[in-house]
């Protein structure tokens, strides 16, 4: 496992305009698979002035920097509040995985606010998240031959899965090999492998079966969709344009 000081990270959130609501890592250490060369993915919400949003001028709803940090190449992107939320209502499991994340560098009485309303828009149709999200993944595998995008094609049907079956969110893929039980047996290897190299190629697979655990992965959302105990739509709307509102009034 490769570790990652989260402490080390504070200074960057600091030095960032404005405040923050939440900022946390994402990318392949979220996912259970960085490589020794991993960039480090930084994510969170920040929250614009009124004015910034009444006024004439485009507001700055995204910022995004990206840096070299002692030989670690750093990337930070925070969406305003309204845009975040806007995000999370249209079934978009990759803000979730951001807001629900259990690496946080910096967080707020509003982000634990915000992290108990994220069950209520959360839908059985977050399945086709991850389903296409699934495809664009092994799409880019079968162009590139690299292991990273394998891993993400597996990380994201097993995250659909557990979501569809469980209600929560889990992006974690050597968690999610232990609590799936179709999930291929060979992911830990796979998962040790990326730990050498973040590009590196994946070599040694069997084609034919790897595409045959895609396609009966794909098999498993759709039949745990179709039986999830998850709502059609999102019950949180309003809860969320409240909530909105209320931090913008004190931000």
């Amino acid at each position: 496992m490769i570790d990652l000081d989260l402490a080390t990270l504070a200074p960057v959130i600091a030095g960032q305009p404005g405040p923050l609501l939440f900022a946390t890592v994402s990318g392949a250490h979220l996912y259970g698979f960085p490589s020794r060369d991993s960039d480090v993915d930084l994510r969170g919400v920040h929250i614009l002035p009124t004015e910034a949003l009444i006024g004439l001028r485009e507001p700055e709803e995204t910022r995004s920097r990206m840096w070299s940090q002692d030989g670690v190449e750093m990337d930070l992107v925070t969406h305003d509040l309204r845009k975040f939320v806007r995000l999370m209502l249209r079934r978009n499991g990759y803000v979730l995985e951001q807001l629900l994340s259990p690496l946080v560098v910096h967080t707020t009485d509003a982000h634990a606010e915000l992290v108990a309303l994220a069950p209520s828009v959360l839908t059985s149709h977050h399945a086709h998240h991850y389903r296409g999200f699934a495809g664009t993944q092994w799409r880019l595998f079968e162009k590139s031959g690299e292991l990273k995008p394998l891993l993400y094609t597996f990380r994201v049907l097993l995250t659909g899965i557990h979501l569809m079956r469980s209600g929560r969110m889990e992006a974690d893929l050597a968690v999610l090999a232990r609590e799936i039980p179709e999930a291929p047996g060979h992911l830990p290897e796979l998962i040790a492998v990326k730990a050498e190299a973040e590009h590196g190629a994946a070599t040694g697979l069997d084609r034919e079966r790897v595409a045959a655990d895609i396609e009966a992965l794909h098999a498993v959302l759709d039949a745990a969709q179709a039986v999830s105990c998850l709502p059609e739509a999102a019950t949180g709307y309003d809860a969320l344009h409240d909530f909105v509102v209320r931090q913008r009034l004190v931000g």
